[in-house]
């Protein structure tokens, strides 16, 4: 969408000009000229999406599902870690890690968790 938008303005400066020039030729009014001149923008606009498979929903898509997945997720850790599924996975949390993190419904003190999972979503972002 960003690599189309120079394309757009230029489209939209010749658009503005013609339909100027056939307005005044056949009398329009300033609202006549807008009217005719947003709707074939649009048309313009469309065909450029169609031709370079960029519709905006497309980058929505992702959000849609991933942001309900994490809600999700977020709340069955949530659950897992304070007990509300029974003492049997409370106590799997608390005797279950690895490495530095033996103990996992406490909050990490070493921040080397979250800090190294931002790193690799902003790395995931950026590539």
């Amino acid at each position: 969408l960003e690599n189309l938008q120079p394309e757009i303005k230029e489209l939209s400066k010749r658009l503005r000009y013609e339909v100027s020039v056939r307005g005044k030729k056949l009398g329009w009014s300033e609202k006549v000229a807008r009217f005719h001149f947003a709707k074939n923008m649009r048309r313009i606009v469309t065909e450029l999406y169609i031709r370079d498979n960029c519709h905006p929903f497309k980058a929505t898509v992702l959000l849609w599902v991933q942001v309900p997945m994490w809600v999700c997720v977020s709340l069955a850790l949530r659950n897992c870690s304070v007990g509300a599924l029974g003492p049997a996975v409370q106590e799997q949390f608390s005797s279950g890690g690895a490495l530095w993190f033996t103990d996992l419904t406490a909050p990490d003190s070493t921040w080397i968790l979250p800090v190294s999972l931002g790193l690799v979503n902003l790395l995931v972002v950026e590539v």
